[in-house]
């Protein structure tokens, strides 16, 4: 069995200090290097903090390839693939969050954009996306990408595991008063599709926001391989594509799910549901 050392970074982000943050980073990823990690992931918008309407209305987008540069960088400085969630700019101008997994070598192996927004500052800030999880090798193990609120939906992590993900990396944001996001519904979506998910939160305070903190990475079989308390930490934990391999073997959820049965039953509560509805 191959295992991989994954680094989760939970810390306290500074809104708009981009050179602060990504020191930060830079930091992480060193000290996750000399543990042996392969791969380090960090919270949702790390790198300019959590604040979608200063960010929205305060960052200058003209700077976002920079800060992808010094990402790169990082990753390629101390040979380990980084996963980092920063704010993106489409070609019709609309914003959304994003997410980018990049290679020990600084190149970009993943993006994805975030589905569900959650809360009215992320909406009046930010675009949804509609693109699926995509999935990438990595160090032997098939891996995709979601942000924050994206994980509270089944979907999102099934679409990941039907397209072969064994290991789902999830960049957050998560205040005080969701104790029970990662706890149990991130435990529930890793035995469910049968994946191991590291889920990276901020912890601190952010421009008025108090984050809970309490990173997780749970295994195929829903079980914690390592848990954060509410302040800065470094959390590891080895993972590998034959755990989520030997769990589908031993219930195989994603061979046997009925996806035409689902659809028609969709298709039938449209039919049953009132025009108001």
């Amino acid at each position: 069995m191959i295992m991989v050392l994954l680094a989760l970074m939970q810390a306290n982000s500074a809104v708009l200090d981009v050179d602060g943050n990504c020191n930060a980073v830079d930091q992480a990823a060193r000290d996750a290097a000399a543990a042996g990690a392969r791969v380090l992931l960090t919270p949702e918008l790390f790198p300019v903090g959590y604040a979608p309407l200063r960010v929205r209305t305060e960052l200058d987008p003209s700077g976002l390839p920079a800060i992808r540069r010094t990402l790169a960088g990082i990753a390629k400085r101390h040979g380990i693939a980084v996963v980092y969630s920063l704010p993106a700019v489409m070609a019709g101008g609309q914003w959304q969050i994003s997410a980018t997994l990049v290679s020990s070598r600084g190149e970009e192996l993943l993006s994805y954009s975030k589905v569900h927004l959650f809360g009215a500052e992320e909406r009046k800030a930010f675009s949804p996306a509609e693109a699926a999880p995509a999935v990438v090798d990595l160090d032997g193990i098939r891996t995709s990408l979601a942000i924050c609120y994206d994980v509270e939906f089944p979907e999102t992590a099934r679409a990941a595991a039907a397209r072969g993900a064994e290991l789902l990396l999830v960049p957050t944001a998560l205040a005080h008063g969701f104790e029970e996001v990662p706890q149990i519904l991130l435990r529930a979506r890793a035995l469910e599709s049968q994946l191991t998910v590291a889920y990276a939160n901020h912890s601190g305070s952010e421009d008025g926001c108090e984050f809970l903190g309490g990173s997780v990475i749970a295994a195929p079989d829903g079980s914690l391989l390592a848990a954060a308390g509410p302040g800065p930490e470094l959390l590891f934990a080895e993972v590998s594509a034959e755990a989520a391999r030997d769990a589908r073997d031993a219930v195989p959820y994603l061979a046997e799910r009925r996806p035409g049965v689902y659809r028609a039953w969709e298709d039938s509560l449209r039919q049953e549901r009132p025009a108001n509805f």
